[in-house]
């Protein structure tokens, strides 16, 4: 397996320039199994489908059974299952495609796992509108001014930041360090611990998509 990996949940499909262009040049796609319908509608075909086998369709199934690995256990969802697989072959840095949108349960669970994710691979979350990044530590980010920045704090403590419009504090609650803004092409979170961080995309990239 190569060392960089997309993953292609199964929620809302990627529309966005950036998430598309991620996953026409992927190197190597593993793709949820109730995802592959959309990617195999759209004439792309993954080169690995993993799940419990209860959202692909009987024909994709039967059509693609050399690429289908079941995982019949049902502890974790799909997304985890795939990002185990591709951390077990080998896979270094994990693109992660269409985890939000569709059912609001299986986005907040997704969002919330990538803090798990990070632990053993370099991670990165995109959506229709913006990227998820679990970070820890201090950690500069490219930026555009007036972009919006959302962080979510999970246990980190003396948060302070370079650059945003509003500063920060140890916040506890989830909302709390929303609708924050950068105000230069960088900016620098300081912290002891992790916390995800949430970057919108040009305001005319994402208007584009309504």
């Amino acid at each position: 397996m190569n060392k960089e990996v997309v993953i292609l949940a199964n929620g809302e499909f990627p529309v966005h320039p950036i998430p598309l262009s991620i996953l026409n040049a992927a190197p190597f796609i593993i793709c949820c199994d109730g995802a592959s319908n959309q990617l195999l509608q759209r004439g792309i075909t993954p080169h690995l489908i993993i799940g419990d086998g209860d959202s692909i369709s009987p024909e994709n199934r039967q059509r693609h059974l050399t690429i289908f690995k079941q995982i019949k256990e049902q502890e974790s969802n799909d997304l985890t299952k795939a990002v185990r697989h591709a951390y077990k072959s080998g896979a270094k840095k994990v693109h992660i495609l269409g985890a939000t949108g569709k059912r609001e349960d299986h986005t907040l669970g997704n969002i919330s796992l990538l803090m798990t994710y990070a632990r053993k691979l370099e991670v990165k979350c995109y959506t229709n509108y913006g990227i998820f990044i679990p970070s820890e530590g201090n950690q500069t980010f490219k930026s555009f001014k007036g972009q919006q920045i959302s962080l979510f704090n999970f246990g980190a403590t003396h948060m302070h930041a370079k650059n945003l419009l509003y500063p920060l504090s140890d916040f506890n609650e989830l909302w709390q360090g929303t609708l924050n803004e950068a105000t230069d092409t960088l900016f620098t979170i300081y912290a002891n611990g992790k916390y995800l961080v949430f970057k919108n995309y040009k305001e005319e990239s994402v208007s584009r998509l309504k």
